[in-house]
């Protein structure tokens, strides 16, 4: 089951490198100063660490706004899920 909550964005590991698209980074900064996060991002929580692994436009633009937390998605998962995340 799936939870809705905001957390701080410095509680969010981002395991695997992405390489934003900075267009994309910068439209979704204006749309998020102006109307707000409309679609949170998806983390998994395994073992009360939260891992991001999808989002990372959404991310990188809050980060860049200087928010201090972000809407996200929060599914509970076992260290199998994650690992299967990082192969």
């Amino acid at each position: 089951m799936a939870r809705i909550l905001d957390l701080p964005l410095q509680s969010i590991r981002r395991p695997l490198y992405r390489q934003n698209d900075q267009q994309r980074v910068e439209a979704l900064m204006a749309s998020i100063a102006e109307i707000g996060l409309q679609n949170p991002i998806e983390v998994l929580e395994v073992e009360g660490q939260y891992y991001g692994f999808l989002g990372c436009h959404r991310f990188e633009a809050c980060t860049r706004l200087g928010h201090q937390t972000i809407r996200c998605c929060v599914r509970r998962a076992p260290r199998s899920v994650l690992q299967r995340h990082l192969a």
